[in-house]
């Protein structure tokens, strides 16, 4: 951690008063649960291969060439109002060089990054007309989380893994250990979907904000109209089902689904707006990409992942959590004994080597 000075103006973006965060990692808003999963999602078996088979079917370029010739590219001269929540969102979080941003027509509010080596953001008409600027400076920041976290390159071998399904079906991976890895890849991204509101909040830095355009993307018409608190609510009673029966519907309904529920995601990001954790990050205390180590400990994030659902379960009411309960500290201790045993592995092999 590093201690900056938020007061002091060159720590601040123009005239808005919002603290920017030179340097900041990825990791001082990635949700635990996000860290666990991409751990998790790494090890499942054929991933790897996967991943080469995936990336060698396509070429970025090809992903961008379709923006560049079926949607509006934001600039100074168009969308001039979201070419400027671009730049401010990026210096905010540092990112260099500035991702580029494409408004596509599309029904539907949605946001996504994409690419490989240089991702891009892409926003539907629909996610524009439907979200004041503050909202849009949310969503903007939320798809920049992405990109600072990496997030893009398996989002994207996701939308390439879902068009191909059907005709990857011959290749050396079964049709069943692909659907384990598509599986996998969409919980973890509805787990990054959890931090990536937490990079939206640090550009906004405005929880309102943040708070109405989660009212919006889950039907609110217009959030005057809408009693916040009770929306809120509605998660808490979400968690509070009493029956396992429900807790079964609970799980089945969000199994395809590559988003968390609307009115869950509001409630966390709340729930982290009012942590000591976000106070700490716009006061200037977080870590700092440049001292971080070159490879991170997925053993760590894995057993991080367990101790936050362990408080989840020992929280909620839900009575199929009751009977997990135990699970955080099994998942701990099965991730440390194995990475305990291959370290110990490695240490052996060199030592003989030697």
């Amino acid at each position: 951690m590093a201690e900056s000075a938020p007061s002091d103006p060159s720590y601040r973006v123009g005239d808005s008063g919002r603290v920017r965060f030179p340097g900041i990692s990825p990791r001082a808003y990635e949700h635990p649960v996000d860290r666990g999963a991409l751990a998790t999602l790494r090890m499942v078996p054929g991933f790897p291969e996967v991943l080469k088979t995936v990336t060698g079917f396509f070429h970025e370029r090809g992903e961008r060439l379709m923006a560049l010739s079926s949607a509006v590219r934001v600039g100074p001269a168009q969308y001039p109002e979201i070419d400027a929540l671009r730049h401010e969102c990026a210096q905010i979080l540092d990112l260099d060089p500035v991702p580029d941003v494409f408004v596509a027509r599309g029904a539907e509010p949605q946001a996504m990054a994409i690419g490989m080596e240089t991702p891009f953001v892409m926003l539907t008409t629909g996610l524009v007309e439907l979200l004041d600027l503050d909202g849009l400076r949310f969503a903007v920041g939320h798809e920049f989380g992405h990109v600072l976290s990496g997030h893009a390159v398996y989002r994207t071998m996701l939308l390439r893994l879902l068009q191909l399904r059907t005709s990857m079906s011959w290749t050396p991976m079964s049709a069943l250990g692909l659907r384990a890895v598509i599986a996998a890849l969409n919980e973890w991204f509805r787990k990054s979907e959890l931090s990536c509101d937490r990079a939206g909040l640090l550009c906004g830095q405005d929880p309102a904000a943040a708070l109405r355009t989660h009212v919006l993307l889950a039907g609110g018409v217009d959030p005057a109209r809408i009693d916040t608190e009770a929306f809120l609510r509605q998660a808490n009673e979400y968690d509070s089902v009493d029956s396992i029966r429900d807790s079964i519907v609970k799980l089945r309904n969000i199994e395809t689904l590559a988003h968390p529920l609307a009115v869950v995601r509001a409630a966390q990001v709340q729930k982290w707006a009012a942590s000591e954790e976000y106070r700490a990050i716009l006061a200037g205390d977080y870590p700092r990409r440049d001292a971080e180590p070159p490879h991170r400990d997925w053993a760590t994030d894995v057993k991080a992942a367990a101790r936050a659902y362990k408080q989840s379960f020992a929280t909620s009411a839900d009575p199929l959590l009751k009977v997990f309960t135990d699970v955080g500290e099994t998942v701990s201790g099965a991730a440390g004994s194995v990475w305990n045993r291959f370290t110990a592995r490695g240490s052996a092999n060199t030592d003989e080597r030697g």
